[in-house]
């Protein structure tokens, strides 16, 4: 009998499918309902009585933010995850302050997706390494914020003529994760040798070299290694 029972939450169908897909193969993981907007999560908290949710946040009639802080205040023994593609520091504050008790990018391993859904089920709580400095670093200098860069503003710092002398390299908002991508890419491992390095999907790798290029305003890998040398980045 599987001990878990998961609500999916994402206004996508194809992600709503292939996540019931994946976690229901595994044998604690029960996928016991699926909704595509905050209201429908509601409607089957009342009726599945699941114990693990894994919401989107941005979605129709209601987004995730909003149902982790009705759900979280009408069924408090029910545990959300948050499931995402965005990295921005305010939406997990917000996740966070609705009662969300873990916070993962769409990019994750399903392998370690559900090893962090069992973790959440367990008591504990979830948020990536890389998303906690984001936190803190709020926290400590949110004065100074506002004299940086903007994150993902990819041409500040030509602009600008680049960060004076003992400031720290520009970053263009990349997670610790896709720092360790990037690193691999500037030493010449192509997608499978990094997805083996990281212990990652060759899939993933790939998510993560999109957002790369995204982020550094860049079309490939050579500009990507040599635009990180320039920021002194490597």
């Amino acid at each position: 009998m599987k001990d878990i029972k998961l609500l999916l939450v994402d206004d996508q169908d194809l992600i709503r499918e292939s996540l019931h897909i994946v976690l229901d193969m595994d044998p604690e993981i029960e996928v016991v309902g699926m909704a595509e907007n905050g209201r429908v999560a509601l409607e089957l908290c009342e009726s599945a009585a699941p114990g693990i949710v894994l919401m989107d946040i941005h979605m129709p009639e209601m987004d995730g933010v909003e149902a982790t802080r009705r759900i979280k205040a009408r069924w408090p023994q029910i545990r959300v995850i948050i499931l995402t593609t965005f990295q921005e520091v305010d939406y997990v504050v917000d996740a966070l302050a609705a009662g969300a008790e873990g916070y993962l990018l769409k990019a994750i391993h399903p392998r370690e997706l559900a090893d962090g859904i069992k973790w959440v089920s367990r008591g504990g709580t979830l948020i990536p390494q890389d998303i906690a400095r984001m936190l803190v670093a709020k926290a400590q200098g949110a004065g100074a914020a506002a004299a940086e860069p903007g994150t993902g503003q990819a041409g500040s710092s030509r602009e600008s003529g680049g960060a004076p002398t003992g400031a720290p390299p520009e970053t263009y908002g990349l997670s610790e994760r896709e720092l360790q991508v990037l690193h691999c890419i500037a030493d010449g491992l192509n997608n499978r040798e990094i997805a083996e390095k990281l212990y990652l999907s060759e899939g993933t790798v790939k998510n993560y070299i999109s957002s790369i290029y995204s982020k550094m305003d860049v079309r490939d890998r050579i500009q990507a290694a040599k635009k990180a040398r320039q920021e002194g980045m490597l």
